[in-house]
């Protein structure tokens, strides 16, 4: 089997000695790296008492190439992410015949849900209602298997489900606030062609969780253990990247998305 980047398939016998020796080099490069987040995810898995099978190494892919991205299947990455269609698009029309599992994680335009519902295989980043009747309408429209939606929850709107706003404008990241998990998420589970798979968190930048990771990540625990409450199959926790991802598996992530820890520093987007 062949892929259209490299030659060989990830994974292959052939695979590795057929890159040139930049690609060698990078290949090693991302390798080290990997081998250092792995240490980190095991670690952090067995200082809470967990098994490491039940963390997911998510590769957060963006702004890096296509290239980078074979690369890393042929390391044995099996899940990335991606948060602009615009980029995302064209790498997984590239990568179409790789053995990966496509998440987007950025804020998500409507009118960019067709396109993402090509390639995407879960959308971490549902925030609003307007947003399901969407991505669903896409699903419907692409005739494709139901697509795996997390709900995206703004730590810094509020402290507690029932809690009051946090926060100004301006100071929040997308999402959307714990107060309104749970109807976002009855209504991901009740829309055809979507399938709710749990909660998404990002780091709050405000509020008083603001430079607490692991009390933000803990709140998320919560959350998501009242979603699992009436959803039961919800059971993804997807929190923690590069700075925090120990103390997302502390505080129950199953998903974490690494980036820089992997890739590198990466370029300021044009």
């Amino acid at each position: 089997m062949t892929n259209d980047i490299f030659g060989p398939f990830p994974g292959s016998a052939d695979f590795a000695a057929a890159l040139t020796d930049a690609q060698r080099a990078r290949f090693d490069q991302l390798g080290a790296n990997l081998d250092v987040v792995e240490r980190r995810i095991a670690d952090a898995c067995a200082a809470a008492g967990r098994p490491r099978e039940e963390v997911t190494l998510i590769v957060v892919t963006k702004t890096y190439p296509a290239e980078d991205t074979a690369l890393l299947a042929g390391l044995g990455v099996t899940d990335v992410a991606e948060n602009r269609d615009q980029d995302a698009a064209p790498k997984a029309e590239r990568c179409v015949n790789l053995p990966l599992t496509w998440h987007f994680v950025g804020q998500l335009q409507t009118n960019k849900a067709r396109s993402v519902v090509r390639y995407a295989d879960l959308v971490h980043s549902v925030d609003r209602e307007r947003l399901v009747d969407s991505l669903a309408a896409a699903v419907h429209n692409a005739e494709r298997p139901p697509l795996g939606c997390l709900v995206q929850v703004a730590l810094e709107k509020a402290v507690s489900i029932g809690g009051s706003a946090a926060g100004g404008a301006g100071e929040h990241r997308a999402g959307v606030a714990p107060a309104d998990v749970l109807a976002l998420a009855g209504k991901i589970a009740d829309t055809p062609g979507l399938r709710l798979d749990g909660v998404m968190t990002v780091a709050p930048l405000a509020g008083p969780l603001a430079g607490d990771p692991a009390r933000s990540f803990a709140r998320l625990a919560e959350i998501a253990s009242a979603v699992r409450a009436e959803h039961p199959t919800a059971t993804m926790v997807s929190a923690g990247m590069s700075g925090d991802l120990e103390q997302a598996i502390a505080a129950g992530a199953t998903h974490v998305r690494v980036g820089t820890a992997v890739l590198g520093v990466r370029s300021p987007l044009g």
